[in-house]
């Protein structure tokens, strides 16, 4: 059974609702009744109704178990605009202003999550990402004690020897361009917990650098030694190491010549980047070249489950995503 056929036997289990704020787009078109009729979710689209089950017509589609709101009508709803002006707690903020935040899909989407409607938001195929994240830090928020949201990718490599049979965690692959030694703690120790709840291991947590146990003397070393300390202090039981060359990281031979006394060098199944530009490289190197399977980027930090698409993201990679946050939403308790 591959990793995708394992994300949706789990969300066929407990299906959710899921809202899909760019209901018009034919690939999430495409994708909500698939899930729908495989029992993967209970797909929630946002857009013009009329425009929706015109183009569903024009596809094919059968829109069963598929449900439809229009943001411009259900903006007026007196229950997502009272619910809205409570969540802000501002007495200057009038229920004008709030119907026309809500009037934005993505905004309206997030809202439903928030106030329970839907369990989960999949968004990002006709949107950028920092929209999709500005919509959520304003609707959603994000967890008590976390600092900063970030992303991480699963990749599912040819190579069984590395991470859990050769399955690797990327973070922070889509959020934060250059993270503090704090903010990097911070997407260590959120990145472990999300490993915990979605695929139920182990996370051993390698903070990655150009340098393994300071063989280089720079600030950027410095930036990551320092997260791990801070990760250490926050978590003592989590299995984490760093600063480690990624070699070092997953290859065992070579770490044994690296590294001493380490429970995460050499096999390493969570790989936490110093940038952006080192994850994002890394991801697409591993998947375009080494032939992997990229789901993602799955964000995380945020109270409720909220997923980004890539604008070029393809019906089996809208699919995958939906059961990742279908199962989260499981795993999160909420009813």
């Amino acid at each position: 059974m591959s990793l995708l056929e394992k994300f949706i036997a789990k969300a066929k289990k407990n299906p959710k609702i899921i809202v899909f704020p760019e209901g018009e787009d034919e690939r999430i078109l495409k994708a909500a009744v698939q899930a729908a009729r495989e029992g993967i979710a209970f797909p929630l689209l946002l857009g013009e109704e009329d425009k929706i089950a015109s183009r569903a017509r024009a596809l094919n589609l059968k829109l069963d178990g598929v449900k439809a709101k229009d943001p411009q009508i259900e903006c007026e709803n007196e229950e997502y605009t009272n619910f809205y002006h409570t969540l802000r707690k501002d007495r200057f903020f009038s229920p004008k202003m709030a119907r026309a935040l809500l009037r934005k899909p993505l905004n309206l989407g997030a809202l439903m999550v928030k106030c329970g409607e839907a369990r989960g938001m999949v968004a990002g195929a006709a949107n950028l990402t920092s929209s999709v994240l500005k919509s959520s830090m304003l609707m959603i928020g994000l967890n008590k004690g976390t600092k900063v949201p970030s992303s991480f990718f699963i990749m599912s490599t040819r190579e069984p020897r590395v991470g859990e049979r050769g399955v690797l965690i990327f973070a922070d692959a889509a959020v934060n361009p250059d993270p503090s030694s704090e903010q990097l703690a911070d997407i260590a120790l959120t990145t472990a917990d999300s490993v915990e709840r979605l695929l139920s291991w182990q996370p051993r947590v390698a903070l990655l650098s150009f340098s393994t146990k300071k063989s280089t003397a720079h600030p950027l070393v410095d930036k990551v030694i320092e997260a791990v300390k801070l990760t250490k202090e926050r978590a003592s039981h989590l299995l984490i190491d760093g600063d480690l060359q990624v070699d070092a990281a997953l290859i065992p031979e070579i770490a044994q010549r690296k590294v001493r006394g380490s429970k995460v060098a050499g096999r390493a199944n969570v790989l936490i980047f110093p940038n952006l530009d080192a994850a994002n490289i890394a991801y697409k190197l591993v998947q375009y070249l080494g032939g992997a399977k990229a789901y993602g980027p799955i964000l995380q930090g945020f109270s409720h489950p909220v997923n980004d698409l890539s604008r070029g993201a393809k019906v089996e990679d809208i699919l995958a995503l939906t059961a990742i946050t279908v199962i989260l939403a499981q795993e999160s308790g909420i009813q």
